[in-house]
């Protein structure tokens, strides 16, 4: 199959070097100097390139804020059989997009962002693919992740947000709200340094990511819930209660198993 990644990024490059040894893959990057860190690949600087590479097959790696307009880009260089697939964390847009594109078309979510997972050992993340979309996409990817040992998911969009909103806006919301209290500390323990680890992580990704996730519709009630506990346990603390504090740990520690 031939497959064009837009985006020579971390996950670009990523699915680059995954798919390049059964595959005849290009890479199409606006920047020249990103593309030479791709391997065994075919090298695109335009997107007139693309018409004589003829792809099977678009796989689009380019940053959220630039996944539609990437899309509407390479439209008038591929066939209308041409599978266009996206790996966005952020689904904004792009259901109606796929609708009107006159493709087929399929969408993931490799729950497996390059700032905090080892690429090289995926066997304990997650993948998901979204349920709407060409049967033979979701079969290439499904293939493609369970090579790679990951737990996949099957979700419409609108799970696949709701999830979102769940599993990426409390910690993204809870790190933020670390960082913004935090001060120097010339002696700190494991746990802050810990925490300040994914702190410092979190404000690596490209704000407007970090902001697309957090405006999802479904994470104002998964702030509320933080603003609930959090409320309560300051009520705790402050009243100094023993029995409740242990009913509140009790709770804590069986939603963590």
């Amino acid at each position: 199959m031939k497959i064009l990644i837009i985006g020579a990024g971390k996950m670009g490059s990523f699915f680059c070097d995954v798919l390049s040894g059964k595959h005849d893959v290009g890479v199409i990057d606006t920047d020249p100097r990103r593309l030479l860190f791709t391997y065994n690949c075919r090298r695109f600087g335009s997107f007139d390139e693309v018409d004589a590479f003829d792809p099977d097959m678009v796989i689009n790696a380019a940053t959220v804020k630039y996944t539609l307009d990437a899309f509407r880009a390479v439209l008038p260089h591929v066939a209308d059989r041409c599978i266009l697939s996206d790996i966005a964390s952020v689904k904004t847009g792009l259901p109606e997009f796929y609708a009107g594109c006159g493709h087929p078309f399929v969408s993931t979510h490799p729950m497996f962002g390059p700032t905090f997972a080892s690429l090289s050992n995926l066997a304990s993340e997650n993948a998901i693919i979204i349920s709407e979309g060409d049967h033979l996409g979701k079969v290439f990817f499904k293939d493609i992740y369970s090579e790679l040992g990951l737990h996949i998911e099957h979700y419409t969009f609108e799970e696949h947000d709701r999830t979102i909103a769940y599993s990426l806006s409390i910690p993204f919301a809870s790190s933020l709200v670390f960082g913004a209290c935090m001060k120097h500390q010339s002696a700190p323990g494991t746990t802050f340094k810990r925490h300040k680890q994914i702190a410092d992580g979190l404000m690596g990704e490209d704000d407007y990511l970090l902001g697309e996730i957090l405006f999802n519709p479904n994470t104002p009630q998964q702030l509320e819930k933080i603003r609930e506990k959090l409320a309560e346990l300051q009520d705790i603390v402050e009243r100094r209660d023993t029995v409740g504090m242990g009913k509140f740990l009790a709770r804590v520690r069986e939603n963590l198993q």
